[in-house]
Order: C-alpha cells, then structure tokens, then sequence
C-alpha cells in the first residue's frame, strides 16, 4: 500500500465518528467528508454508485458523476432514455453508494430520483465541453450498435451538421435528475472492524432522526 495512503487511514482512524460530529441532519456530515474526499489524493470524489431496479425486480448499478448537492438532494445527469432513465422512470425508488478508498469511508443514500427543471438541465448542458454537448446526441445510450463505426459516422454527421461556433441545443431526452434522500448512512472503516456506522433517516414531519448501528 501507498505510505502517504497508509498513513491517511491511520490519521482517520484515530479518530471516532461521533454523533456530536453529525449535528440535527446529515447535509454537514456530508458536507465534510464529499471536502476532505475532493482535497485527498488517489480519489475520484464525485464518483457515486446509482442503483436502480428494473420491471423484473432486477437490481442494476453502474457509477455516475455528483454534479451538485444542496439540502435539496444530490444531482447528476444523464440520457432520460438509457436503461437506468427506463428504470428510473418506472420507478423512482434508487440508492446512491460513495466510496473513498483513502479515507476507508463509505456513504449510503436512499431517496426518490426526480427529472430536473428543464432550465436548470439547459444551463448545464451548455457548461458542458462541445464534444460532449455532440456525443449526447451521437449516443443513444443503452440501445444496440451494429459496430463501433456506427456511432463515429452519426458523430462526424454531427460535427457537420453543428459547425465550431453554432449553438448545439440540449437533446430533450438528455438531462438532470435530483435524488431527494430519505436515508443517509456514514461508514468508518476502523483497523479493529469495530467501524463506525451512522444513520440518518428522514421521517414524515421532515425531521432527521440519527442512530447509531452496529458494524
């Protein structure tokens, strides 16, 4: 193992996970770890597990990118029309796992997936690198390709058709989803397995209510 990664888990281990730490709901909690995630080497920070489950009740993951959070839930985006889009689509219903190997941290997320404002949706897009405003369009996602050219020539067709320069719009079944959470869950990895788990769950009057779970 990498020292410099050796030695940041000790330094985390050395330090319980505390309800006191947590406060009345888990957005500081989160707030802190997603910081000290994003400032520690070897970690893709943003990168989040979705799962979903399809009409079969059969359970699908795959890893996106967090590209917002507010008290609101956590945001990510996506082509409306891919597999986990249908399966969102059918039901709403999906988990979000981060795991951060450096710090031996790991946060579970349950709650509802809900389409974006279209606005909020156009705005990103636009942020985002020409090609990838073109491969939007070029891929669609989830769906079978006869081969690999297949995909370059709808994208060259593409660069063609959207000159350097022009404007490409926002595909309408391309865009942003919020995960509104109902449950969090904190893991502390600690060298003894004694780990640290903490839970918030969300209860109907919109109040946190954390307890403290066995490892």
């Amino acid at each position: 193992m990498n020292r410099d990664l050796a030695q940041m888990r000790r330094d985390y281990h050395l330090t319980p996970l505390l309800e006191e730490q947590a406060g009345q709901t888990p957005w500081p909690l989160f707030e802190i770890w997603m910081q000290e995630a994003i400032q520690s080497p070897h970690q893709d920070a943003n990168a989040m597990l979705l799962s979903s489950v399809d009409t079969q009740g059969q359970p699908h993951a795959r890893i996106v990118l967090l590209k917002g959070y507010s008290t609101e839930g956590l945001v990510f985006y996506t082509n409306y029309q891919s597999a986990k889009g249908q399966e969102i689509a059918q039901s709403p219903k999906v988990a979000l796992t981060f795991w951060w190997e450096a710090l031996e941290r790991q946060i579970r997320i349950e709650g509802e997936a809900r389409q974006l404002a279209p606005e909020a949706s156009d705005t990103y897009f636009q942020s985002r690198p020409r090609d990838s405003q073109l491969g939007a369009w070029a891929s669609a996602q989830s769906q079978i390709l006869q081969s690999r050219e297949q995909l370059s020539e709808r994208f060259q067709q593409l660069q063609d058709q959207y000159p350097e320069n022009a404007p490409i719009p926002r595909p309408a079944h391309w865009g942003g989803y919020c995960v509104h959470p109902h449950t969090f869950e904190f893991w502390q990895g600690q060298p003894n397995r004694l780990h640290d788990r903490l839970r918030f769950e969300r209860h109907p009057a919109s109040d946190w209510q954390l307890v403290r779970l066995s490892p």
